[in-house]
């Protein structure tokens, strides 16, 4: 998840608090302390800090705690409410015909931000079309034209032209049938008058509905003044934020951008196209204390079973309620959770399943899991349809002839049919449940079970 080290002392003070009802000043201090250690650490402004400080401790020795809830779920609460406050609130883009200019620096991953949202768009319904303008830096075309085939979203540029503003023209013209259009604009080393001049005529030229900033995260505090700088010169509506899966600044620049007149509209959280998000300050927060977030997980969750779906139209997830579970349908499971991003970020999405769990995981172990999926895929290339279909029936000799064929150790094959072996308990768990069942069992994963979360989770409420 990104910014990491922060999540993690905030949740590593918080524990601190487990099992107490009540706080003292000493408490509140030592919390507060922690927390001005975690957010100048990720180069939040001094005075930001301080005045969140100040709020928090306010707030935790002067507000009475609700009845039957403990003193960490008290403080938590409250900074919880502090943070959503202090990262401001989301860019509004609704999902609607529209055009968007992309602005920024160069470095500061335009191009990359222009197929990802592309791609974004195209997940939600909409056909999104690229055009990519920037004459300026060498490369440029090939980038986004690599990066669009990547998103399978519509392309347009032109390598042999060199005004910026005859391309923008002509590109609204060729993706006429686009429902949004995202314009790659050129950048500079920074802001001069040459860039600001290119920028208003293709604004001019595209009349678009929004202009959105692309801001490296690894600015920092920087962002406050480069979000203003751009705003005075050409007028922006909204900020991406790129690259926070890889800095430590960028708790800076989340806050830095809502003290402008600006306000956050996606988050880059990786280098594939599928690694874009749309900032929702509240499942922003609660993931970074370790309390989940729903909506994000339903995302993707939808979004993974669609695309295994549309590889395989004779799969339907609902039939594993039915008939035998095979490794087949495991397979198919496999797939979905791949597509659904990298495994710490799914897990950092699950209530009780994120944060303090993380912090205790080694470095790799996100990595070694998706190393073994792997593996089980090469051992399932290596056996027969009958196994596959039965792998109840595979002996002591099919797991050496499997194992042989596949390259990987018999210990693999076996770790394979005992993984499989246990999701067909849960599923047969499920089998029979009626909905008043589920929606127990669902309630109970989601809230009374510890880790919390926002909207209905935990000590939360509705």
């Amino acid at each position: 998840m990104v910014l990491d080290d922060l999540g993690s002392s905030l949740r590593g003070s918080l524990e601190k608090l487990r099992g107490q009802s009540r706080l003292s000043e000493e408490d509140v201090e030592e919390i507060v302390k922690e927390i001005q250690r975690a957010l100048i650490q990720a180069d939040v402004d001094i005075s930001l800090v301080q005045e969140l400080s100040d709020d928090i401790k306010a707030r935790a020795l002067e507000e009475e705690p609700p009845a039957g809830t403990t003193a960490r779920d008290h403080i938590l609460r409250i900074v919880y409410e502090e943070l959503v406050e202090l990262v401001g609130d989301s860019t509004e883009i609704p999902l609607e015909p529209q055009t968007i200019v992309l602005a920024g620096l160069q470095g500061s991953g335009k191009t990359t931000t222009a197929a990802k949202m592309a791609w974004w768009f195209s997940k939600k319904g909409l056909r999104p079309a690229v055009i990519q303008t920037d004459t300026f830096r060498p490369g440029a075309y090939d980038q986004a034209k690599q990066m669009t085939e990547r998103a399978e979203v519509d392309f347009y540029g032109d390598p042999d032209e060199d005004d910026p503003v005859e391309i923008a023209r002509e590109g609204l013209e060729r993706t006429q049938d686009a429902d949004v259009r995202i314009v790659d604009t050129s950048g500079r080393s920074g802001l001069n008058e040459e860039l600001v001049d290119e920028l208003e005529e293709i604004e001019a030229e595209v009349d678009p509905d929004h202009n959105l900033l692309v801001l490296d995260a690894a600015i920092g505090q920087g962002a406050k003044d480069q979000a203003k700088a751009f705003g005075d010169a050409v007028g922006i509506d909204g900020v991406a934020i790129t690259k926070l899966d890889g800095t430590a600044k960028g708790g800076g620049a989340l806050a830095a951008v809502d003290q402008t007149n600006s306000t956050i509209a996606f988050l880059g959280t990786g280098e594939e196209v599928q690694d874009i998000e749309r900032f929702e300050p509240s499942g922003f927060i609660s993931r970074l204390l370790g309390m989940g977030d729903l909506k994000q997980l339903t995302e993707r969750v939808e979004r993974a079973m669609e695309e295994t779906g549309a590889e395989d139209d004779d799969w339907d997830p609902e039939d594993l309620m039915d008939g035998e579970f095979t490794l087949h349908d495991m397979r198919k499971q496999m797939n979905a959770m791949n597509k659904m991003g990298p495994l710490d970020q799914v897990m950092d999405m699950i209530p009780g399943l994120g944060g303090g769990l993380m912090d205790q995981l080694p470095d790799d172990a996100m990595d070694v899991t998706q190393d073994r999926m792997r593996n089980f895929e090469v051992v399932m290339d290596a056996m027969t349809e009958d196994e596959l279909r039965n792998p109840r029936s595979v002996g002591k000799s099919q797991v050496e002839r499997i194992a042989r064929g596949s390259g990987q150790g018999e210990e693999t094959v076996r770790e394979l049919l005992e993984q499989h072996k246990m999701m067909a308990r849960m599923l047969k768990q499920f089998q029979g449940m009626g909905d008043g069942d589920m929606q127990r069992m669902m309630k109970q994963m989601q809230g009374g079970g510890g880790g919390g979360g926002m909207g209905g989770l935990g000590p939360f409420g509705d």
